[in-house]
């Protein structure tokens, strides 16, 4: 095996997106994605049975069109990863299952790896491949919203704040239900929200009061952490008043009023959590990433504490497989070894747990 410049591909299968991403080293060779989201517009969020038979549609075209993309062979890899976890159970278990039958089919070494740490992965591909230290991770997504500690992106990932309820990207699609806009909700209220005002509704900001907050020598129980289940609650009951007086909803005041709170509440504790973590480099990731409010308001909120803001191409920020591969390239130079196939998908994966160890 070349443990230099590993070739892996990377199977990704958490949600409503089939990847498989194929990278050297740390050289991205092609990422292919096969997105359902069309087929989930009409219910106005993911249908876990339709994603996973989506998956089953989408795994052996995908896997075609990136080994040609990339032009290797099954045989040519030194590795395959593959997302055990967290994610939607079905879909994570078809592409587990595809996982084993390629790795087991060209007796090849299988990495089941953390989907959330391959989001930090992604930032490193195409750079010499030194981990910057002092590095963070702010994670924001239809299913996570989480900021991350990251000592060694191979063994030690730390989780230190994240979402209680609703992620955000989650808030995002059903507000945006509320409002009448289409799925999925981020893209529809960012560009809602650039016609609107954002004070116009003071919605609230969750866990931000004293008693959640603490302080730096007392921290308290959520010091970190967001809600964001309340916010949502409070658009509904502005929306409702004003369909039950009879007069339109000023739809691009409440979205630019919703995501002022939303990237508020994201940034100021993700600083908060910087500057009490010693973190100077921020890495985002996640599908709200391409959010333009939240990059620029972490961006200049960072800037004031002198923490430097990494974001991967757009196309990266999203579940992909090239995250997949870029993680488990660098489990391989880093000599961890390989899952082997006695693992199963777990949903509920612990950011702790950067890689599934053999036998598990």
């Amino acid at each position: 095996m070349n443990t230099a410049e590993p070739l892996v591909m990377g199977i990704e299968s958490s949600c409503d997106e089939t990847g498989v991403g194929i990278v050297r080293g740390t050289r991205l060779l092609t990422n292919t994605v096969s997105s359902s989201m069309a087929e989930h517009a009409r219910f106005g969020g993911v249908i876990p049975e339709i994603a996973s038979r989506a998956h089953l549609e989408a795994f052996v075209p995908a896997v075609r069109e990136a080994l040609d993309a990339a032009g290797v062979t099954l045989a040519d890899l030194d590795a395959i990863a593959v997302t055990s976890g967290p994610g939607l159970a079905g879909a994570l278990m078809v592409g587990v299952a595809a996982a084993k039958a390629l790795a087991l089919a060209v007796d090849k070494p299988l990495y089941a790896v953390n989907h959330l740490v391959a989001h930090v992965g992604v930032g490193l591909l195409d750079t010499d491949g030194t981990l910057p230290e002092h590095l963070g991770a702010l994670l924001v997504s239809g299913g996570h919203t989480e900021v991350l500690a990251v000592g060694d992106i191979t063994g030690d990932v730390r989780l230190l704040g994240a979402t209680i309820d609703d992620a955000a990207g989650e808030a995002y699609d059903k507000v945006a239900r509320l409002l009448g806009l289409a799925y999925p909700g981020g893209p529809a209220i960012d560009r809602a929200a650039k016609d609107g005002d954002p004070g116009a509704f003071r919605f609230p900001r969750g866990l931000t009061a004293g008693k959640y907050m603490g302080s730096a020598e007392h921290p308290g129980t959520h010091r970190y952490d967001m809600s964001f289940s309340g916010l949502k609650t409070a658009v509904a009951r502005v929306v409702e008043a004003f369909e039950a007086a009879g007069t339109p909803v000023p739809v691009a005041d409440v979205a630019a009023s919703f995501q002022e709170s939303v990237v508020d509440v994201v940034s100021r504790k993700t600083v908060l959590a910087c500057t009490e973590h010693g973190i100077t480099t921020l890495l985002m990731g996640g599908g709200v990433a391409a959010n333009s409010r939240l990059r620029e308001l972490v961006t200049a909120r960072c800037a004031e504490h002198g923490i430097r803001v990494v974001v991967p191409p757009l196309s990266l920020c999203t579940d992909n497989g090239a995250m997949v591969a870029a993680l488990g390239a660098r489990l391989v130079s880093s000599g961890v070894a390989p899952t082997g196939l006695s693992f199963t998908a777990n949903p509920g994966l612990p950011v702790s747990t950067v890689s599934v160890p053999a036998g598990v």
